[in-house]
C-alpha cells in the first residue's frame, strides 16, 4: 500500500488514531503495514504526533507535509486558500521547536559537508580562490535572473571579470550583478561576519546589494506587495523589526548550520523587511551562515527561477518548507559535486 493513502486519510480525518486509520484502511493493508506507514510519515515529519500510547492522535504538518505543486498551482492566485498575513506564530512558536531536517536528509548533507571540506582542504589557496570566483559568478547571475535580470552566465561572467557590459541590458542590471559580487567578495574577505547573526549585519549585507539602485536601505516604513500571490507582509516598521530580532534569536540558537542557513533563506525573503532585495539578501546572508561555519557555500545555479518562485510562494501562503527544503538540499549537493 502506498503511503500517500494513510496520509490523505489522516488530512481528511484530522486527530485520527492509529485504530481509525487501520479500521478504515484495512482492505488495502495489513494492520502491520499499515503502521509502518505511519511510522515513516513520523520520520518523515509529514504527520506529527499528538498523545501517548492508546491517546495518540496523528496530524498532518502544515509545515512539512508534501504539496502537489502542479496541482496547487492549477488555480489562478484568487482561487488559492492561503494564509494572507504574516503569520506572528510562526518564528517563536510553531519553529522554534522543529527540526528542520529528517535523519536521512541530514546524513546526506553531512556526508556532502564532509567531501566538501575533505576536497577544499586538498586545494592550493590559489586554486580555492578561483572556484570561490566561479561559484560566485553563478551565484550573482542565478540571484539575479530569480530577480528577472536578463544578462546571460557568459555576460555576467564577462561582467564580473573585465568590467564589461552587455549590449541591449540596462545599467541597472549590470549594477545589480556588481552588487552581488561586492557582498560575496564582503563575505569571504569577513569570513565570521554572519557567525551571529544581528539586525544591523543583515541591513549592512543589504546596502551592498542594493547600493546606486535607488533603493531605500533601512528596514521599510510602507506596505509592500508580491506578485502572484495574496499574501501581504507585516507593514509596521517595529513590527518587521520585531520578526527580523526573532529570526535573528531563532538562528543564533541554533547548533545545526543547515538549519541556520535554510531558516534564514526562507524567513528573510517572508518578512520582506526592505523596499526590494529580500529574495537576494536571503540568499546572501544564507552563504555568508555556511561560510562562517566552513560550509560550502550555494549558487542555486541548477534550480528553476519559477520553481524557486513557486516553493517560496507556497511558504508564503501556506508556511510549508518542503518544496523549498528540496530546493535547499539540491543545490547543496550541486555545490559539492560541482565547485572545489
Amino acid at each position: 500500500m502506498d503511503k500517500n493513502n494513510v496520509l490523505a486519510f489522516i488530512k481528511e480525518h484530522p486527530g485520527v488514531s492509529s485504530k481509525q486509520i487501520a479500521d478504515a484502511l484495512a482492505g488495502e493493508a495489513s494492520l502491520a503495514t499499515i503502521k509502518r506507514a505511519i511510522s515513516e510519515l513520523v520520520s518523515s515529519f509529514y504527520i506529527n504526533v499528538e498523545g501517548k500510547a492508546r491517546a495518540t492522535r496523528y496530524f498532518v504538518s502544515p509545515l512539512f507535509a508534501p504539496v502537489d505543486m502542479e496541482e496547487y498551482y492549477s488555480k489562478e492566485v484568487d482561487e488559492r486558500q492561503v494564509q494572507t498575513g504574516y503569520n506572528f506564530d510562526l518564528i517563536p512558536y510553531v519553529l522554534n521547536g522543529v527540526s528542520l531536517f529528517t535523519e536521512q536528509e541530514m546524513s546526506e548533507l553531512n556526508a556532502l559537508q564532509n567531501q566538501f571540506a575533505k576536497n577544499f582542504a586538498s586545494l592550493p589557496d590559489e586554486q580555492k580562490r578561483k572556484e570561490m570566483e566561479r561559484l560566485g559568478i553563478d551565484l550573482s547571475w542565478k540571484s539575479s535572473q530569480i530577480e528577472g535580470n536578463t544578462y546571460s552566465l557568459l555576460e555576467t561572467e564577462r561582467l564580473l571579470k573585465e568590467k564589461l557590459t552587455a549590449a541591449g541590458k540596462t545599467k541597472e542590471e549590470a549594477i545589480m550583478l556588481l552588487n552581488h559580487k561586492d557582498a560575496l567578495d564582503f563575505i569571504v574577505a569577513n569570513p565570521d561576519y554572519m557567525e551571529h547573526l544581528t539586525i544591523s549585519r543583515i541591513e549592512d549585507i543589504h546596502s551592498l546589494l542594493v547600493k546606486e539602485l535607488g533603493v531605500d536601505r533601512n528596514i521599510r516604513t510602507r506596505r509592500v506587495g508580491i506578485t502572484g500571490t495574496n499574501y501581504r507582509p507585516i507593514d509596521n516598521e517595529f513590527q518587521i523589526r520585531e520578526a527580523l530580532q526573532q529570526t535573528c534569536d531563532l538562528v543564533n540558537s541554533r547548533s545545526n548550520v543547515f538549519e541556520k542557513a535554510l531558516f534564514v533563506l526562507v524567513l528573510l525573503s517572508y518578512i520582506q523587511a526592505f523596499n526590494d532585495g529580500n529574495k537576494r539578501i536571503a540568499r546572501i546572508t544564507s552563504n555568508a551562515i555556511l561560510i562562517a561555519n566552513g560550509y560550502c557555500p550555494i549558487s542555486f545555479r541548477t534550480v528553476d527561477s519559477i520553481d524557486y518562485k513557486k516553493a517560496m510562494l507556497l511558504f508564503y501562503e501556506q508556511n510549508n518548507i518542503s518544496a523549498f527544503k528540496q530546493i535547499f538540499i539540491d543545490q547543496f549537493r550541486f555545490a559539492v559535486e560541482t565547485y572545489f
